[in-house]
């Protein structure tokens, strides 16, 4: 008896291609709890590496990491047309998630949270029922927006002993310079970069990063109050941490409208 091709066809097929080895493993286990159905047919970690695995493996769906060795995760897009349905990789600011919002395609943000994932996870199950499209304009449009808008540190790696954490920039309440490193504190943990307090300065969104002091950069939004002593010094007192922060005088005008 034949089987009608829905009830024939396997369960749906995936590859991931992301150059970072820890946000793949995480990626494949946070999908395999949210879609038990979904095969992971292979993890590479460069754009050639993923163009061969959809060759071989002819997935359904290619989860793409934007920036990638040898190949972007856009090329490969590019090149594979309609074979299979894309999802990329991705720790771009607001105006390219736009881009990915109105386009055939979806993302995820880096680093993965289940609740943005089950939403991934939905658009791709309802996308599965249609042909993959092709989406050589949907990624012009993305590239444009991608070359109009500044982009801006979204997530940081930092050291804690032996581990890497993966710390978005919304949990950061400020940078310190410690010595040869840079201090990374958040509501209730500390880490080390070895990025710079000038290198950050240009990095992060103005809008929520102010420099405040030679050594120190902190997030607007962690700012509880901001203390005047008797002789005119400034120093910010934080919502989540019991430390305060000193204003040097060449950042004092920042607070001027306070």
């Amino acid at each position: 008896m034949n089987l009608p091709e829905s009830a024939a066809r396997a369960a749906p097929t995936a590859i991931i291609a992301e150059d970072e080895p820890l946000l793949a493993d995480e990626l494949a286990d946070m999908l395999h709890a949210l879609w038990p159905q979904l095969e992971i047919v292979a993890r590479v970690g460069d754009g050639v590496a993923a163009l061969n695995a959809i060759d071989e493996h002819r997935p359904d769906i290619a989860f793409l990491d934007i920036r990638m060795p040898l190949l972007t995760g856009i090329e490969v897009a590019r090149q594979i047309g309609g074979r299979c349905h894309v999802a990329f990789i991705t720790s771009y600011d607001e105006h390219a998630l736009e881009a990915f919002e109105a386009g055939a395609m979806d993302y995820v943000l880096k680093p993965p949270t289940a609740g943005r994932l089950a939403t991934t996870v939905q658009r791709l199950k309802a996308r599965l029922q249609q042909p993959a499209p092709d989406l050589r304009r949907a990624l012009e449009d993305l590239v444009e927006r991608r070359s109009a808008a500044p982009r801006y540190l979204q997530w940081i790696n930092a050291s804690r002993g032996a581990a890497v954490r993966l710390i978005t920039v919304e949990e950061i309440v400020y940078f310190r310079s410690d010595q040869k490193y840079t201090l990374v504190v958040t509501a209730d943990t500390e880490a080390l970069i070895k990025k710079t307090i000038k290198s950050l300065v240009a990095e992060l969104d103005p809008t929520m990063f102010w420099q405040v002091h030679r050594s120190t950069i902190v997030n607007v939004y962690a700012i509880d109050s901001v203390i005047r002593d008797d002789r005119g010094n400034l120093t910010l007192r934080l919502k989540q941490r019991p430390e305060t922060l000193p204003v040097s005088e060449a950042y004092t005008h920042l607070f001027h409208q306070m």
